[in-house]
């Protein structure tokens, strides 16, 4: 679980020892801003972006049900944070996976790009498309 959050807690150190400089170095409005940029940074490469993730076996038993992709993603990945932003609430849409609190999910990865944890990984009708453009995965919704 740690490891989800090592670099957002990473962004925020750095932030507030980079505001701890600009305070010492009397400048409070330069630290806020600081602080302020380095906690946006840490916000957007959280879990807390993401909408809530559930275990592979339950997203395939929910896709199998309502015919929605599978969105398989980790905390950190850029290409993953551009994905949920450009879908916007559409994201909610999908069933996702997080490939680092479940081994499953992590599997199914591998198996579908080779041996490769390379995510976004959405599986769309039981077939699998590595980090495909935002705009096509919304036109994959039902």
């Amino acid at each position: 679980m740690l490891r989800r959050w090592m670099l957002p807690i990473l962004f925020l150190a750095l932030g507030l020892a980079a505001a701890a400089r600009q305070v010492s170095e009397g400048l409070p409005g330069a630290a806020v801003t600081l602080l302020l940029i380095f906690l946006l940074a840490a916000v957007l490469l959280s879990p807390l972006v993401f909408p809530r993730s559930v275990s592979a076996a339950e997203a395939q038993r929910r896709s199998e049900a309502d015919g929605r992709p599978i969105v398989y993603w980790r905390p950190g990945c850029r290409y993953c944070l551009r994905l949920r932003t450009r879908l916007g609430r559409h994201a909610y849409r999908m069933h996702w996976v997080d490939i680092w609190r479940d081994p499953d999910g992590a599997a199914a990865v591998r198996a579908a790009t080779g041996g490769d944890e390379t995510v976004p990984t959405v599986v769309v009708a039981g077939e699998p498309h590595v980090n495909p453009e935002p705009r096509w995965v919304r036109a994959q919704l039902p």
